[in-house]
């Protein structure tokens, strides 16, 4: 009797657990789930704002950083109003930023760069992780980028280059935080675009740059006969 009492309390307590776990995982995908809607709204409030003010302006190529860096300080200011959210919300702000420019014809190139620019000076101002920051903002950069078929890695060249540019302005110890944050993220982007869009042979290449492409080695018995070719021909000209 007192057996099956143990192995009923047993069976209760992992049945317990159990729920335990599946009402953690329940929660923890409606919050990401959340998570992904408000990235998404974010983004496409960006977006907008930023294509239909450079429209209205009617000078895409004047405009266009000035209204880059007039976002990305407006979304700063937002979250240290709010408290928190400069790192979760970054990363749709940069990508509403270059999408937008995009739609208008703009150079993604110098909105890039400044986007990343901004993020990491406006983190430093407030405090903010300036790396991780730098990260979320290049993320976005690059994610929008494929979305409009731009030259992901060109984008994330000049993206990486800006953020290490405005970390020297804060110092070294930034400077060191944002090149740990982002050591591969162009060689990662070369390695996708290298898988995606694998190069031809060697011979091929060759021809392409207008080389003649090397004779194949020959096998040993190759050489052989070769050899003894050879040996014939010089004891024909003895005779």
């Amino acid at each position: 009797m007192a057996k099956k009492e143990l192995n009923t309390g047993k069976e209760e307590t992992s049945e317990t657990i159990g729920k335990a776990g599946a009402a953690v995982k329940d929660g923890i995908i409606s919050s990401l789930k959340g998570i992904n809607e408000i990235e998404a709204e974010i983004v496409i409030l960006v977006r907008n704002t930023v294509s239909n003010t450079l429209r209205a302006t009617g000078s895409v190529a004047g405009e266009g950083v000035s209204l880059t860096k007039d976002v990305v300080k407006g979304a700063i200011q937002a979250t240290e109003e709010v408290g928190t959210g400069l790192i979760f919300s970054t990363k749709s702000v940069a990508k509403g930023v270059v999408m937008g420019v995009s739609d208008v014809g703009g150079d993604v190139l110098t909105v890039a760069n400044q986007t990343v620019k901004g993020a990491v000076k406006g983190a430093a101002e407030i405090g903010a992780d300036v790396a991780m920051v730098a990260r979320r903002a290049v993320d976005g950069i690059i994610e929008a980028t494929k979305e409009i078929g731009g030259n992901v890695e060109e984008v994330a060249t000049v993206a990486v280059s800006g953020a290490v540019e405005a970390a020297g302005t804060i110092g070294t110890t930034a400077v060191k935080a944002v090149k740990d944050m982002l050591v591969g993220v162009v060689a990662g982007v070369k390695e996708i675009a290298g898988t995606a869009f694998p190069r031809s042979s060697a011979v091929t290449g060759k021809k392409e740059r207008g080389q003649t492409p090397s004779a194949p080695a020959k096998t040993k018995g190759e050489r052989g006969e070769a050899g003894k070719v050879s040996a014939k021909g010089k004891e024909k000209g003895k005779k």
